[in-house]
């Protein structure tokens, strides 16, 4: 990943162009730290680890299609546990903290950095930031067992609570600081985990035994590098129960036309997805593809075509589609959220409502058009089976990369193999 522009990133260069994007650690700026051999090796329930110790010097190649006298490309370093680990579990006292939007499977990388910890390294101490980043040195903690978050990967949402902005580095670190914490696990989307790398800067100046471990979070699936962010498979397959909707509204009427808003602020990754899935829509609108309204080869004139076909039609649109057509008559295009993101107009209800201006102006054919929006309801649901398996190996991955002593660093799979990488990097 590369660097978020506040820190130096650690490169390592080998032979045949062979580049090692590397991780911070904590001996980076407290030297001669001591080590001690890991648990797992002496835990019955994972026996089978002891013959598969990620060794300290593999790593995963970001691309493994290369030409044959091509360089052998970036790589990152494996997540995994190490033989040697830099915190003895009894010092370990560890925090959670969730920010940003809700995203199926929230709850599950929770409950599995909690019971990793307890299971594998045998941590009993962590603790749960109550209300995103704000919590720190705003609201009251909450201690997690593995008892408490026993059932919670059942439910939406983050029993954590979770905020947009409030962060603020130097009373976060002192937070850390006061309450004795040494290892921060930290979930959230692009500006969050910029966050997580300012506050590993901070806990670098100031010298501190402490671990930032980041688990990158978006709904929309547009994380580079890493192949997919946790609970996009969910979204994809609740946006389904959207669009089968649509599709009954209009074929039930003449001339219907059902329009779907999805999430993707700036890709069209879950629209694209469901389209695919679903099979019953006829357009699919992202925001990679520019597209127009009227004239020759617009959107009308499809719309009119496919009506006079089938009798009926699915128009599937990404919420970040489109706002250069709005942009010029809406003042809010320029207005951000608490988490600098771009406020977004709603791009259905304004399709829908151009749609319907066109063919009530044109008088060619009566429209029965059907607007539904299930933004909401997708991103608050448990996540699904495949979301809960892929929720609990980030989670092990960040806690066996903590446990080692790497800081500053964010975990996810390339090439369906799990990595760690520099904080901030992509982001």
């Amino acid at each position: 990943m590369a660097d978020s522009g506040e820190s130096q990133m650690k490169i390592v260069n080998g032979e045949a162009g062979y580049v090692l994007e590397d991780v911070p650690h904590l001996t980076d700026h407290i030297p001669d730290l001591p080590t001690y051999p890991n648990p797992l090796q002496d835990n019955p329930a994972y026996s089978a680890v002891r013959q598969y110790f990620v060794n300290v010097d593999d790593t995963v190649a970001q691309k493994i299609v290369v030409h044959k006298d091509g360089p052998r490309g970036t790589h990152f370093r494996r997540a995994g546990p190490r033989q040697k680990v830099y915190f003895e579990s009894d010092e370990v006292h560890a925090c959670i903290v969730t920010c940003g939007g809700l995203c199926p499977g929230l709850n599950t990388v929770i409950r599995e950095i909690v019971c990793g910890l307890y299971h594998m390294y045998g941590v009993t101490k962590v603790l749960g930031i109550d209300g995103g980043y704000r919590g720190f040195y705003s609201k009251n903690t909450i201690s997690l067992t593995p008892k408490f978050v026993n059932d919670i990967h059942k439910r939406g949402g983050t029993i954590l609570g979770t905020s947009r902005g409030g962060h603020d580095t130097s009373k976060i670190v002192d937070s850390i600081q006061d309450r004795g914490i040494n290892q921060v696990y930290i979930i959230g989307g692009d500006g969050t985990q910029k966050g997580a790398a300012v506050i590993y800067e901070e806990i670098q100046r100031r010298e501190l035994k402490v671990a930032v471990a980041g688990i990158p979070k978006t709904i929309d699936n547009d994380i580079p590098v890493i192949d997919k962010s946790f609970g996009f498979d969910t979204a994809v397959e609740e946006a389904q129960r959207a669009i089968n909707a649509a599709h009954v509204e209009a074929e039930s009427t003449e001339n219907g036309i059902g329009v779907v808003k999805l999430m993707g602020r700036y890709s069209g990754f879950i629209a694209m997805y469901a389209t695919l899935a679903s099979r019953d829509v006829d357009c699919c609108l992202i925001p990679e593809s520019p597209f127009y309204l009227e004239g020759q080869g617009g959107l009308f004139e499809f719309i009119e075509k496919r009506l006079k076909e089938n009798g009926h039609m699915v128009i599937v649109i990404a919420e970040g589609a489109g706002q250069d057509l709005l942009s010029k008559s809406l003042e809010s295009m320029d207005q951000q959220d608490a988490s600098g993101n771009k406020l977004l107009q709603d791009v259905g209800l304004w399709m829908s409502q151009r749609i319907k201006d066109h063919f009530s102006k044109e008088q060619k054919m009566n429209i029965t058009l059907k607007y539904i929006d299930p933004t909401y309801m997708i991103r608050a649901i448990p996540s699904n089976a495949s979301d809960n398996v892929y929720c609990t190996l980030l989670a092990h991955s960040a806690v066996h990369g903590a446990m080692a002593g790497y800081t500053g660093f964010t975990v996810g799979p390339v090439n369906a193999d799990h990595r760690e990488a520099e904080q901030g990097s992509n982001y």
